[in-house]
């Protein structure tokens, strides 16, 4: 790894922790405007001081985030397919490293889905961006896309992110599940955890102090964080579990301070 793709990932993943909190506001790109992101850039504006990098769009970047702005940059650059079409995993590449590099991004994500109708021509495309990322030293994260046919258990989960990382991934995010350890263990390049579907906020931060106690160098939360009563307060009480380590009784006295401000 050269020293550009190593400073881009050193900008998402800190190096006086190890630990990453990233914030996923890319939804939009197949479900449209999301509860919560209806005005993308009033959603994030407040959350910029607390979140390590931004997970979103290359359309988003450039009407919803003004320039002099310095977050890390992590650029969706897959896509094609919507809630209502006939597959969501009929993904393609939509941005060209060109673009990205334009938009100066610390890293690009695509979505992978193995075990769909689609798997190959997914795999193929996470093989071809890491070709160029690496030419242009841009690194590339690979999500491990999960359909509704499919389980979330340690044995599929182990697959993608495993699969991921031989074909180049530099890093990989993927699903909580039971015995992450060993999908920790399977898997040779930095794991971040996806939020998921919007729950309680105890279980939220519950899942991001298992993911980091699992080995988990962090976690890339979305609705869990701008569909909350309190969006700073989840972000900061996140931050606390996954760089400062604290219990998830600790973090959850910190939401409630600040939601009661």
């Amino acid at each position: 790894m050269d020293w550009g793709m190593k400073n881009r990932l050193s900008r998402i993943i800190k190096p006086d922790t190890g630990r990453t909190v990233m914030l996923a506001v890319d939804h939009g790109y197949f479900l449209g405007a999301t509860s919560g992101l209806e005005e993308p850039g009033k959603t994030i504006k407040p959350l910029l001081p607390y979140a390590d990098s931004l997970m979103l769009t290359r359309g988003v970047l450039r009407t919803s985030l003004a320039a002099e702005n310095d977050i890390p940059i992590v650029l969706r650059v897959s896509g094609g397919t919507s809630i209502i079409g006939k597959s969501l995993s009929d993904e393609g590449i939509t941005v060209s490293m060109e673009d990205a590099l334009r938009l100066n991004v610390s890293a690009v994500a695509l979505s992978i889905f193995v075990g769909t109708e689609y798997e190959k021509q997914t795999l193929l495309s996470l093989s071809k961006l890491v070709d160029v990322g690496e030419k242009y030293g841009i690194p590339v994260l690979a999500v491990t896309a999960v359909g509704k046919e499919m389980n979330r258990d340690v044995r599929y989960l182990s697959l993608c992110c495993r699969i991921a990382a031989e074909l180049g991934a530099h890093f990989v995010k993927t699903y909580y599940c039971e015995n992450f350890t060993q999908v920790v263990k399977e898997c040779p390049v930095p794991i971040v955890i996806a939020g998921g579907k919007k729950i309680e906020e105890r279980a939220a931060l519950e899942l991001a102090f298992c993911a980091a106690r699992d080995g988990a160098v962090g976690v890339d939360m979305g609705r869990n964080i701008f569909q909350s009563d309190c969006p700073q307060g989840m972000l900061r009480a996140v931050r606390e579990i996954v760089h400062k380590k604290a219990k998830v009784e600790q973090a959850f006295e910190l939401y409630e301070s600040i939601k009661n401000r």
